[in-house]
């Protein structure tokens, strides 16, 4: 009997490009294993995706060695933050407020 695939699709975003890959992975393929049966990992030596944290259309899997993968399902490859968000905006807030302050 033949064994079942299903199509899936890894997408991972660099600073510099990005990277939307079609595979067809095993019936109950998990998705750590998808994303390295897709071959991201050579597309971007820099990066240790077996490290990123790994989502499904946006959302986060907090087990992607147990998650199985179904048909059409988008993951997703996140690169670590570089800068807390929160910091980035308390510092734009504190910016813009210096520079009304000075206007007055």
């Amino acid at each position: 009997m033949a064994e079942s695939f299903i199509e899936v699709e890894v997408v991972f975003a660099a600073v510099d490009r990005q990277l939307l890959l079609k595979v067809s992975v095993p019936v109950g393929t998990t998705l750590r294993e998808a994303v390295r049966m897709s071959g991201m990992a050579g597309q971007f030596p820099q990066w240790n995706l077996d490290e990123c944290p790994v989502g499904i259309f946006g959302r986060v899997v907090a087990e992607p060695q147990a998650h199985v993968v179904q048909a059409g399902e988008r993951i997703e490859l996140y690169r670590p933050l570089l800068v807390d968000p929160k910091e980035v905006r308390k510092l734009r807030a504190a910016k813009a407020a210096k520079a009304k302050a000075a206007k007055l």
